[in-house]
């Protein structure tokens, strides 16, 4: 039986945020040209699995080296907001 991936919805409900990581990395060719790489993914912060493992594919697999990696990372579902309400208006 395999298991099928988990949708985005329900990634954000087990605590997974959405993390944009910008690589920027040396040409192959030509060392002194910088390049970059945007990468997106949900991972679960602080430790940042996916990143990580897509950081290690990147060292192992493309030839461009890594210069420096910047990310963010944020979650998209936040425990939801209660304000006490007094009365209501309504307009026609």
């Amino acid at each position: 039986m395999t298991t099928r991936p988990a949708s985005e919805t329900e990634l954000m409900l087990r605590g997974y945020g959405l993390t944009t990581a910008e690589l920027f990395y040396r040409m192959p060719d030509y060392r002194n040209v910088l390049n970059t790489f945007v990468w997106q993914d949900y991972d679960l912060a602080p430790d940042h699995p996916r990143l990580f493992e897509f950081i290690e594919f990147w060292q192992k697999e493309i030839e461009g080296p890594l210069h420096s990696v910047r990310f963010t990372h944020r979650k998209l579902i936040k425990p939801g907001e209660w304000r006490h309400v007094t009365g209501e208006f309504t307009y026609h």
